[in-house]
């Protein structure tokens, strides 16, 4: 039997759709707009006629980006600290949530009392700073990936899915097959929970690429400091542009060439997530939804 629909039901529809449509539009121009910006003549885009496409297109904002040798090394830091943090907080998180799933594990509950216990109180700034720097960690490329190791976050979503998707029976036949601990885990468990870890890699990897305000405090030297404290100063201060117009005199054009240079390095530095996203993008939703709901 073929249910009808009524015309409440298609006018919620239109309305549904309608609606979605518009917020798709909030969302996406901001990122249309930096797009057609970095390639328009900043003057038109100051005098705000650059709207809908670009105009007076030009390339030489990007040309002169990928010249500069700080942002390039801006760059790598960036993505030696994305890969290394991101190996490290997966390797934690699942082996955490793994352990903490299993019910003969003695003391689970403590442990995970004590791990949502941080996720309320934490002891500040100063407190952390000295801890670093009681390391030996201050100004090394480790102040930006052990500090963030484990997120409680994570581990909590990571057991709810393990504990949801991992059946005791499948543990019992292993053991009974002369499978240990280590290998049930690495060779069964690890490849059917793909969706959970591709949500891990991509949390761990996005936060790592954007993270700025470690590197504020922690680092000192240039030489390690990654691409959003490069774009910070061009974002706010404008000092990495003036390192990138060298051979324009005059004033005005250094005004211009750095606003182009702007919308040019949003670009240059949101390509890796967006790279990154869609080989994930089909086990991402899944894990999040089982991570959170199960369990």
């Amino acid at each position: 039997m073929i249910a009808t629909r009524t015309r409440a039901d298609q006018a919620f529809d239109i309305f549904s759709y309608t609606l979605l449509s518009l917020l798709l539009l909030v969302v996406l121009y901001p990122l249309y707009f930096v797009v057609i910006s970095s390639i328009s003549n900043p003057d038109l885009v100051n005098l705000g006629k650059v709207t809908l496409y670009p105009r007076g297109v030009t390339l030489e904002g990007y040309r002169r980006i990928f010249s500069d040798a700080t942002l390039w090394l801006g760059f790598r830091n960036s993505l030696l600290y994305t890969v290394l943090g991101t190996c490290l907080n997966v390797v934690l998180t699942l082996t955490a949530g793994y352990a903490l799933s299993r019910n003969d594990l003695a003391g689970r509950n403590v442990f995970m009392f004590l791990i949502v216990f941080t996720m309320f109180f934490g002891g500040g700034l100063i407190p952390t700073y000295l801890l670093i720097k009681g390391l030996g960690l201050v100004n090394t490329i480790w102040a930006m990936i052990l500090p963030n190791a484990v997120s409680a976050y994570n581990i909590i979503i990571t057991r709810t899915f393990f504990q949801g998707s991992v059946p005791g029976e499948l543990l019992e036949a292993a053991k009974m097959d002369g499978s240990s601990n280590t290998r049930f885990f690495l060779q069964i468990v690890l490849p059917i929970s793909l969706p959970i870890v591709a949500v891990m890699v991509l949390f761990s990897a996005v936060g790592h690429w954007n993270s700025y305000f470690q590197a504020l405090i922690y680092l000192k030297d240039d030489e390690l400091q990654p691409l959003q404290i490069i774009l910070r100063k061009i974002l706010i201060s404008g000092e990495a542009a003036e390192n990138m117009v060298d051979g324009l005199v005059n004033q005005a054009e250094i005004v211009k060439m750095a606003e182009t240079m702007k919308y040019g390095v949003i670009i240059v530095s949101s390509l890796p997530v967006l790279v990154l996203y869609p080989f994930l993008q089909k086990y991402f939703l899944k894990g999040v939804m089982i991570g959170s709901l199960k369990g």
